[in-house]
């Protein structure tokens, strides 16, 4: 039976360096179960150390959370790859931070990237910075995602900084896409009339979430029998049902 999910598909934990240190794992999740939230998606920055913990800290919560990463491709476009289990988000961050320049974070101009556990205990700082582009082009970086059972969903599509309309002007022909994200300044509507390169494509709004006052304040209502990548990714395409309410 489909079920009204309320979606937040683009939250930071404290170890994206630009995030505030109370995005800890179970802060998170309360602050989504209090907003009335069924499913969120955390996603740091070129890395998932986090998402494990995460997902743990929702083993007792009525909130589904789905682990994920917010990449940063060659074209310096974001894109959020989401997935049902920590293990392939994890698998993404090889990929990811392999193609990443060995560089050192600079905390005191981008913050600090803090691992912490479930309970919010801190684990170590991430010395590597990871707010930097991967020497991963854009459809290389959407095929490792779907290679690995995610979700590839550029985020915030129509933003001039990171946003893959905003930085290339376009979608490419090609790019295997079943939706995007846009940003919280636009309604789908308003997109669509604003871009008709968006035509054919699911649209998500997220809050994009880097402080708990953001959580479930921007959020998309899906159609869903499960709380899963597959159901979300036949919500965006309006197949077997499952749609997003736009």
């Amino acid at each position: 039976m489909l079920r009204r999910c309320r979606m937040d598909l683009h939250i930071h934990s404290a170890l994206s360096p630009c995030a505030e240190v109370e995005m800890l794992p179970e802060l998170i999740v309360m602050k989504a179960e209090m907003e009335g939230l069924d499913v969120i998606a955390v996603c740091d920055h070129n890395s998932a150390e986090n998402a494990a913990a995460c997902v743990e800290a929702s083993r007792d919560s009525p909130v589904r959370v789905l682990p994920g990463i917010e990449c940063e491709t060659r074209e310096g476009v974001h894109v959020l790859g989401i997935f049902d289990r920590p293990e392939q988000a994890a698998q993404l961050q090889e990929f990811v931070w392999s193609r990443l320049p060995d560089e050192p974070n600079r905390p005191e101009f981008f913050g600090q990237q803090l691992v912490v556990t479930a309970d919010g205990d801190f684990v170590r700082y991430n010395p590597r910075l990871l707010v930097t582009s991967a020497d991963a082009g854009l459809e290389e970086m959407c095929a490792r995602i779907r290679d690995l059972g995610g979700l590839a969903l550029p985020s915030h599509v129509d933003k001039t900084f990171a946003g893959l309309i905003g930085v290339l002007g376009l979608i490419p022909e090609g790019l295997d896409l079943e939706g995007v994200e846009i940003s919280a300044a636009l309604t789908p509507g308003e997109a669509r009339a604003r871009y008709p390169q968006l035509a054919g494509l699911g649209l998500v709004r997220s809050s994009d979430a880097h402080r708990l006052s953001e959580i479930g304040q921007v959020w998309t209502a899906a159609w869903l029998e499960k709380r899963t990548v597959e159901e979300i990714r036949l919500a965006l395409c309006g197949r077997m049902g499952r749609r997003l309410e736009e």
